[in-house]
């Protein structure tokens, strides 16, 4: 399953905001509102939605000022999602948030809403910021 967000202009340098991604603790900014738990721990962070099992994502890969890559930390379902940052100018860089996941249909069927949800609500704050 894969959900691709809207693409979106964040007011920042494709370096300051790849700089500002990398830092875990900068993602509970992003976060909805009805976000109940966000805890870091090293290289992952927890967070829980209300009505929505907890998830930890772990940093899974790096291109300087390009791409972040989150992952989830456990195997049970596997999923990643790729933040791309494309440099527009000096102090202006877009993103499209990507979710790619390994699900039965069942599950895709029940997490497709509240995932599009999820990612739209990050990419509106991503770009408030």
């Amino acid at each position: 399953m894969e959900i691709l967000g809207t693409k979106t202009t964040v007011k920042k340098s494709s370096e300051t905001l790849f700089n500002f991604l990398l830092q875990l603790q900068n993602y509970e900014q992003l976060m909805p509102q009805n976000t109940e738990k966000f805890e870091i721990d090293g290289e992952s962070f927890v967070f829980g939605l209300k009505g929505m099992p907890e998830i930890r994502l772990v940093l899974k890969e790096k291109l300087e000022n390009k791409l972040i890559v989150l992952g989830a930390a456990s195997s049970k379902m596997p999923f990643t999602l790729q933040i791309p940052i494309e440099r527009v100018s000096d102090n202006i860089s877009e993103v499209t948030l990507k979710f790619s996941g390994e699900f039965n249909p069942m599950i895709s069927m029940m997490v497709k809403k509240p995932l599009t949800n999820f990612i739209e609500t990050l990419t509106d704050n991503l770009e408030k910021l």
